[in-house]
C-alpha cells in the first residue's frame, strides 16, 4: 500500500486545480408544453446556457502582482581545497597525482517557488519553506526585470515570509478577509508549478479550517486548485480579485498534485508579515494546555448538546491555565466572545493575542457552562499555544483489566492515582485503549482507585470518555457501552 504523506516540495508546493467541468444546466420556460423532438431540440438551443466564471480580467489586472522567485544555498564539501587538506590524506594524493582541480564546494543548491507583491516599494508575501536557508534570493518580475531580494524575517511555524526588493511603482495585489470566505466558490491560484512563470489555475474551495499534522496554528483552507512543485508561497484569489490565502501544501502519496491542496489564510497571514515587518519576528500568545477534537461520543460522554469545542486533556503545571483553573475534561466553547467550532480554532486564536493579555474563556464544565480569565503567556520558539487496584481486577462494563500503580510507577510517569491497564476486551478494546495505558479519569473525574473507577462506570450513561495517560501523552477516549 502506498502511504499518504503531507509534503512541501523542495522549495514549493502549492494549491491550484485544473478546470475540467463538462457539465452545464437546460432551463425551459415554466410555462411551455411538451413538443416533438425537433422543436424540443431547437427551444435547447436556444435557451442560454449556465456559464462558467472567466478569469482572463482578474489575471490580467491582479498577474503582474505575482512573482518569480529562486533561491540560491551554496553546499560546502568535506574538503576546502589543497590548501585546507592534509598532504598525508590519500584523497590529498589522487588529486595531486593526476592534475585534478581541489573540490571548493559543491554545485550551489537552487529551487524555485512563488510569491507577490504587497507594496507598491517592494514588500512580498511568499512561503518560509521557499526562502529557508537561502543564501541568495532572486525575485524576477513578469516584465523580466530581477532583483536580489532581503528576507525581511520568516516564521516556520506558520511557514510565511517577507522579502524586500529595492523597487517603486510595482503591481500589487488586493488583500481580501478569509473569515468571509465560503466553501463551494471560485478561486483561481497563480505561481510558477516547475518553473513556468505565471501559470493559472482554477478550483473551487473544499473546506475551511483544515487541522494539518505540521501545522499547529494554522486553519487551513482546503481547494482542489492544481498545484506542483514551484506554486508554494503563491496568492489564491477570489473572483473579486482578492488574495484570501497563500498557498502552502499539498497533500500526495505521489509529490505531485492529486486534488487536495491547501492555503494559509490571509487574515493570519497579515498579522504575521506585521510582526516580521516590525520587529524581524513573531510572538505568540501560549496557555500550556493539551486539546483534542470533541467527536460525537464524547460530546454525549459530557453532557453537550452537540460536538463542538476544545477538549482539555492535560494542562501543564505552573501554565496560564493552571493559575486560571482550567481542569482535564473542561471544553473550551469560545474565547473572547468567538466560538471555538473545531480544536485549531483555539490554537489560531491563542497563537495570535498579546503576550500579557487578558482573555475570557468560555468552557463546559460537568454540564454547565461558564466563564473564566485567563493571562495570556507567551509560547517559546517551537512550542505551541494548544497542544491537543489488586492486580486483574476487572471493570466488565468496559472491558478492562487494571491495578493500581506501584509508587515506582507513579514516579516514572508522574501520575498521583491512576490505574494501569493489563488487560482489554470487548468496549475499551473497540474503542483502542491499549495495555500499558494508565487511566485518569471517566467523564473528567479523577480515578485514584478500582473502587472510584467502578462506581464512576456505573453512573454513567452509554458512551464514557475516559482520560488515560499513553507515555507522555494524555488524550481522552470515548467507550460505547451500549
Amino acid at each position: 500500500m502506498t502511504q499518504t504523506v503531507f509534503r512541501k516540495s523542495l522549495i514549493a508546493t502549492a494549491v491550484f486545480l485544473a478546470l475540467g467541468f463538462g457539465g452545464y444546466k437546460v432551463y425551459q420556460p415554466a410555462h411551455a408544453e411538451p413538443q416533438p423532438a425537433a422543436i424540443s431540440a431547437q427551444a435547447a438551443v436556444a435557451t442560454p446556457l449556465l456559464a462558467l466564471p472567466d478569469f482572463s480580467v482578474l489575471v490580467e489586472r491582479y498577474g503582474p502582482a505575482v512573482v518569480n522567485i529562486s533561491v540560491t544555498q551554496n553546499v560546502k564539501t568535506a574538503y576546502s581545497g589543497a590548501q585546507g587538506m592534509n598532504p598525508n590524506d590519500p584523497v590529498y594524493e589522487f588529486f595531486r597525482h593526476f592534475g585534478l582541480p581541489m573540490p571548493e564546494q559543491a554545485p550551489p543548491s537552487r529551487g524555485l517557488g512563488s510569491g507577490f507583491i504587497v507594496s507598491a516599494d517592494g514588500l512580498i508575501l511568499t512561503n518560509a519553506h521557499v526562502v529557508a536557508n537561502a543564501a541568495e534570493v532572486t525575485v524576477k518580475l513578469t516584465d523580466r526585470r530581477e532583483f536580489q531580494a532581503k528576507v525581511i524575517g520568516s516564521d516556520p511555524q506558520t511557514d510565511i515570509a517577507v522579502l524586500k526588493i529595492a523597487a517603486e511603482k510595482l503591481p500589487t495585489a488586493r488583500l481580501g478577509n478569509s473569515d468571509k470566505v465560503r466553501v463551494g466558490e471560485w478561486v483561481v491560484a497563480i505561481g510558477s508549478p516547475f518553473g513556468f512563470e505565471n501559470t493559472v489555475t482554477s478550483g473551487i474551495v473544499s473546506a475551511k479550517s483544515r487541522a494539518l499534522p505540521d501545522g499547529t496554528y494554522v486553519p487551513f483552507i482546503q481547494t482542489d486548485v492544481a498545484v506542483n512543485p514551484g506554486n508554494s508561497g503563491g496568492p489564491l484569489f477570489n473572483l473579486a480579485g482578492e488574495v484570501i490565502g497563500i498557498n502552502s501544501q499539498i497533500y500526495s502519496s505521489t509529490g505531485g498534485y492529486q486534488g487536495v491542496s491547501f492555503a494559509i489564510p490571509i487574515d493570519m497571514v497579515v498579522k504575521i508579515k506585521d510582526q516580521l515587518v516590525a520587529n524581524g519576528k513573531v510572538s505568540r500568545g501560549r496557555i500550556g494546555v493539551t486539546i483534542q477534537e470533541v467527536n460525537q461520543p464524547l460530546a454525549q460522554s459530557f453532557g453537550l448538546p452537540r460536538p463542538g469545542g476544545a477538549l482539555v486533556s492535560s494542562v501543564e503545571p505552573g501554565s496560564p491555565a493552571a493559575k486560571a483553573g482550567l481542569k482535564d475534561g473542561d471544553v473550551i466553547l469560545s474565547i473572547n466572545g468567538q466560538e471555538i467550532s473545531r480544536s485549531i480554532d483555539l490554537s489560531a486564536r491563542v497563537a495570535e493575542l498579546r503576550p500579557g493579555a487578558t482573555a475570557t474563556l468560555g468552557i463546559w464544565r460537568k454540564g454547565d457552562s461558564q466563564d473564566i480569565q485567563i493571562a495570556i503567556g507567551e509560547a517559546k520558539a517551537g512550542a505551541a499555544a494548544v497542544v491537543a487496584g489488586a492486580a486483574g481486577e476487572n471493570s466488565g462494563k468496559l472491558g478492562l483489566a487494571v491495578r493500581s500503580l506501584s509508587p515506582e510507577e507513579q514516579q516514572q510517569t508522574k501520575v498521583q492515582g491512576g490505574l494501569l491497564v493489563q488487560e482489554v476486551s470487548g468496549p475499551a478494546a473497540k474503542a483502542g485503549i491499549q495495555p500499558g495505558d494508565v487511566v485518569l479519569a471517566v467523564n473528567g473525574t479523577p480515578v485514584k482507585s478500582i473502587e472510584d473507577l467502578r462506581n464512576l462506570t456505573a453512573k454513567t450513561g452509554k458512551s464514557i470518555a475516559l482520560l488515560i495517560q499513553r507515555e507522555q501523552a494524555r488524550l481522552f477516549v470515548p467507550i460505547d457501552v451500549g
